[in-house]
Order: C-alpha cells, then structure tokens, then sequence
C-alpha cells in the first residue's frame, strides 16, 4: 500500500504533538511551585478540612466518660461518640447551624430519648419563617428524621433528618442533624444523662 502525502503530515503532526504534550508534562512540576498564593491557600483549607474529619481521643474534651461522652465539632462538621467503658467509638457527618448565631457551643447532656418526635418550630423560627407550619407529626416530612436526643438546651435536638443533602453542610436552625441510620445507632448507644460538649 503506498502512503499519500498528506498521511506522513498527519503522523508528523500527531508525532509532534505527543512530544509536545510529554514535555508539558516533564514542566508541570515547575509550574506547580509557582502558583498564585490564594490557589495555594485554597488547597490548604481543602486539606484542613479533609483531615479534620478524624478520629479524636476524648480526653483532650471530657474528665471521664461516665454515662457516654459525644463530641460535636461544628467546624469539621462531625459528632464523635464513646461509650462509658471506651470499648465503642462512633464518628459520624452531621449537618450544622447555619450561622454563628444559630450555633450554641458548650456542654450539656441528653434529658431525653424520642423515638419517632415530632417538631414545633420554635417563636424564632416562626418569625423568620411566618409561612412555615406551628407543628409537624412524626413522618416523612418531620425534620427530626425518625430519632430524637434531646438536650438540657431548650430547642436544641441531635436528631435524624428525611434530607440527606443537608448532612455536611450548615443547613440546620440550630440543631445537630445525622443520617437517620447513624442518629438510631447512636440512639441504641447513648443513655439520659449521656454528656454532650459542643465546639
């Protein structure tokens, strides 16, 4: 079969352009030193964020763990739980309050267990919300999800949630929201009087 002119430009070309393409390659390292100061910074927030949502020893927060300890850290965004005797250790995502003002940071501790609660939002919430409904049942379409712990805060719940998306993310009114799978295993864990420290 005899080539046709054009066939050795186009193999040249493509030849070129592999050469091209590996020597970009060989220079992608130096490029990478000097990236802009902000993408950098954006990579470490990245990175910070990623490996805050670890594993944590519970003494740096609590002088024992009598009764259950739960930690929530509302920066990474994730609620840590050991039993009394230290042999169970929980991590789960939560979702957090929306804004610093919604946000409620300190100890407290379970008052009270809720299987299937229902929601009465709160006169704040109302205000902010006036279309919103004075009391949702149990169900589908309560934002309690299917468990409740209630704490010695008034209004303030760890709770389960229907809305998946919310979960990582500041999207509650003050609240600590987990997956409903993790809020029943943590439920079967915890006991009234389990003791709860917000960060």
């Amino acid at each position: 079969m005899t080539s046709r002119p054009f066939d050795k430009i186009n193999r040249r070309a493509f030849v070129t352009s592999v050469v091209a393409a590996t020597a970009g390659v060989a220079a992608a390292p130096a490029l990478a030193q000097s990236e802009p100061a902000y993408m950098a910074a954006d990579k470490e927030l990245v990175r910070r964020n990623i490996s805050s949502f670890r594993a944590l020893d519970w003494r740096p927060y609590f002088s024992n763990t009598r009764k259950g300890a739960v930690l929530v850290d509302t920066v990474s965004r994730a609620l840590h739980y050991w039993s009394e005797d230290q042999s169970i250790y929980k991590l789960y995502p939560t979702s957090v309050p929306l804004t610093e003002e919604m946000t409620r940071r300190g100890r407290t501790s379970v008052t009270q267990k809720v299987v299937g609660p229902d929601w009465r939002p709160t006169p704040n919430m109302l205000r902010r919300n006036p279309e919103w409904p004075s009391y949702i049942p149990p169900g589908p379409d309560n934002p309690l999800g299917t468990h409740a712990l209630y704490l010695s805060w008034q209004y303030y719940r760890i709770h389960g949630t229907h809305d998946t998306r919310k979960i990582g993310r500041r999207s509650s009114n003050g609240c600590i929201g987990l997956y409903n799978e993790h809020i029943a295993e943590l439920f079967s864990l915890t006991k009234v009087g389990t003791q709860v420290l917000l960060i």
